[in-house]
């Protein structure tokens, strides 16, 4: 048995063979940045590849001082360095020691090409772009079932507002991954879902590039239901982006802009039921007020006639308010019908508390009826001519008068009378 080494050996040895080897030394590589970082300490880290294969790339701070431009993801270089292995992980890098800028990449040049003709085409015209639904009860998603989007998605709805989370499992990244976001979209609009999300990840613009596909970029203009993208990170802009009816940094941004608070929409029907009670005891106050002057100013002969024809404008009054608080609270129910129990209770005193002030306010105004006081006993005197005598003054010995007791009237003459 030949002499064992350790792996770090193994990565030495080789380690030497291609720091030995000129075919990969001393080489000019042509190539697309991408994935670029630049760390505190100065170097820069990224990948430089071509339509088929990939390298990982190194340039230290001190050959920086080569090149008379920024770096940045996406552009063309030729780059000149060596093939090296670093040896703790064992994976071989290029090292750059220069490079020339060649120009912009391939993907960038085909972004910017489709990105033009949509907008051409007014696929990124704010005018088509659809509004939300205040209160979605199934919002669709479209995403990796493994990743942290549906996650994030889930965890945010349950603290905002309730909602069902209807996923479509999509490819989000690589080779099939446009269709399987097509048939997403098409498949979650067949579902009739109120709102659909459609995102991942950050990562470079090849991990992202299925969301700058003119297919996806399609069905998101084609979807029934409104579509908000959250795709990568804040600073990464897609396609999708821009055909997206909106357009949220993360998928937790994408939730937040899908549903409402809960406290706010609890804060908004508590005032909403103020704003009713308010209105509601105005008008009882206007209607109390116009029985007072009933009271002292309607004709007798015409006072049981002209307060029943009130009266029944009252118990039509109420009948429409409580249709209305009826129709009121039965949309609240409707919308909010998954909040949780403490909600339902507290609009239901609510409810009750109006009710109880409707029916007191209507025990008031019927206890003024000027015509009830002929069922206690009392009787109502007036002229020959139907006017109301309240005095003694007004009375002469010989005069005409007529009695109103509650059940009819009698005709009577004055012999007398005796004032105070």
């Amino acid at each position: 048995m030949a002499d064992t080494i350790s792996v770090t050996q193994l990565n030495q040895r080789v380690r030497s063979i291609l720091s030995e080897s000129p075919a990969v030394k001393d080489v000019w590589v042509v190539g697309e940045l991408s994935n670029l970082k630049k760390y505190p300490s100065g170097h820069y880290y990224f990948t430089l590849k071509d339509n088929t294969s990939e390298i990982k790339g190194v340039m230290f701070k001190p050959s920086r001082s080569r090149i008379d431009f920024e770096p940045q993801d996406n552009m063309k270089v030729t780059a000149f360095g060596r093939v090296d292995i670093y040896v703790e992980r064992g994976s071989y890098q290029f090292v750059v020691e220069t490079m020339q800028r060649s120009g912009v990449g391939d993907l960038y040049l085909a972004y910017e090409a489709l990105k033009n003709k949509l907008e051409a085409e007014g696929l990124f015209d704010p005018s088509r772009k659809r509004p939300l639904p205040p209160y979605p009860k199934v919002i669709g998603v479209v995403t990796s079932p493994k990743g942290a989007v549906i996650h994030d998605i889930i965890t945010t709805t349950r603290r905002l507002f309730p909602a069902d989370i209807l996923l479509y499992p999509a490819l989000v990244q690589g080779e099939g991954a446009a269709g399987s976001i097509v048939k997403g979209i098409e498949a979650l609009n067949r579902e009739g879902v109120d709102v659909i999300i459609v995102g991942r990840g950050g990562g470079s613009i090849e991990d992202l590039w299925a969301f700058n596909e003119e297919v996806v970029a399609r069905a998101i203009a084609a979807s029934k239901a409104p579509i908000i993208s959250a795709v990568g990170h804040e600073t990464d802009f897609t396609i999708a982006d821009f055909v997206a009816d909106l357009r949220a940094p993360t998928p937790t941004g994408a939730a937040e802009l899908a549903l409402r608070d809960r406290k706010e929409v609890l804060k908004h029907l508590d005032t909403d039921m103020i704003r009713i009670n308010r209105s509601l005891s105005m008008i009882l106050g206007r209607m109390h007020h116009r029985f007072e002057m009933l009271d002292s100013k309607l004709d007798p002969k015409r006072a049981e006639q002209r307060v029943s024809m009130y009266s029944m404008r009252l118990d039509d009054l109420n009948s429409r308010m409580g249709s209305a608080l009826k129709d009121k609270i039965e949309v609240v129910r409707r919308r909010f019908i998954r909040l949780d129990s403490s909600m339902d209770i507290h609009v239901r005193r609510m409810l009750e508390n109006d009710s109880k002030d409707l029916r007191r306010y209507s025990e008031r105004l019927e206890s003024i009826n000027p015509m009830k006081v002929l069922d206690r006993g009392y009787t109502l005197v007036t002229d020959e001519s139907g006017t109301a005598l309240t005095s003694s003054r007004q009375l002469k010995p010989g005069a005409g008068i007529n009695v109103i007791m509650k059940d009819g009237k009698a005709e009577a003459e004055v012999k007398k009378v005796e004032m105070r």
